[in-house]
């Protein structure tokens, strides 16, 4: 690759040791079809892609087996990794036997951790999700766990050992974008270190640009794409979106200013090209 080329690509972030260089990280549910669904991720650029464990039958056919069938056949068109995870789980007990159930099934120590405790609002419970968290580390797991923009919550994850965090852009599925840009900056700036993946509420490309904007390491999304009126295309929408926001970031996007600025410098003398 040329330096020109290489300029041009945002740089690569790691995740528990693993190089990757997509930071677009992709849902698989609500696809109106396996063959949607598996253009949708190979078109999207991604590495990682998510698969909630609740939905997942043994087999390959049609209906949700379809689905795995075109989520394998995408992960080795891609060279992708699978993130497993706990959506549906209401308490950290019930998390950790899915998480275990995953790492037998896929044989991978990466788990996204959902633990739910709010119906209306799907938000994470901060107390069940530390629970959890502390536990799956201490058996040997690599944990994203999903959960609020809370800065002391966040940082109670990491003291278990967490060292990824997956913080909401706004509750599921809403696609409200980022509704407190506040507090994930707070965020970013307060644990520079640590990668940070906005995941949840992301309804439109420009909500993934914002958040590369903001310094955040990835996205994970899934409605976005899988509810859009072309799923393919919006999957590639996002993919670019995502590379272009974070190259915005790394090139450092210019300060606000509060009154007009010339951008021309006036001499006094005219001159010609």
């Amino acid at each position: 690759m040329s330096a020109l080329n290489a300029a041009l690509n945002p740089s690569a972030w790691h995740a528990y040791g693993v190089t990757l260089n997509s930071r677009l990280l992709l849902g698989t549910a609500g696809y109106p079809s396996p063959q949607a669904l598996h253009e949708a991720i190979v078109a999207s650029g991604t590495e990682v892609v998510t698969v909630g464990l609740r939905r997942v039958h043994a087999g390959e056919g049609g209906g949700d087996n379809g689905h795995i069938a075109a989520i394998r056949s995408a992960l080795r068109e891609q060279g992708a990794r699978l993130l497993p995870n706990t959506a549906g789980c209401r308490t950290a007990r019930e998390a950790v036997e899915l998480s275990h159930m995953a790492r037998e099934l896929y044989g991978t120590a990466w788990i996204k951790l959902e633990v739910v405790g709010d119906e209306q609002t799907l938000q994470p419970d901060p107390w069940e999700l530390v629970l959890a968290a502390e536990e799956l580390v201490r058996e040997g797991f690599q944990v994203f766990p999903y959960c609020t923009d809370d800065l002391v919550t966040c940082q109670r994850l990491l003291d278990v050992g967490c060292e990824v965090l997956m913080p909401w852009g706004a509750p599921i599925g809403s696609g409200q974008g980022l509704i407190n840009p506040w507090a994930l900056r707070t965020l970013r700036e307060r644990l520079p270190h640590i990668p940070l993946i906005v995941d949840a509420g992301i309804g439109a490309p420009a909500h993934a640009v914002q958040a590369m904007e903001l310094g955040y390491d990835a996205v994970l999304l899934n409605s976005a794409v899988s509810q859009a009126r072309d799923p393919v295309r919006m999957a590639a929408a996002f993919g670019r979106a995502v590379q272009a926001g974070r190259l915005g970031f790394e090139a450092g996007v210019m300060a606000p200013q509060a009154m007009a600025v010339a951008t021309t410098p006036v001499s006094g003398r005219p001159f010609l090209l």
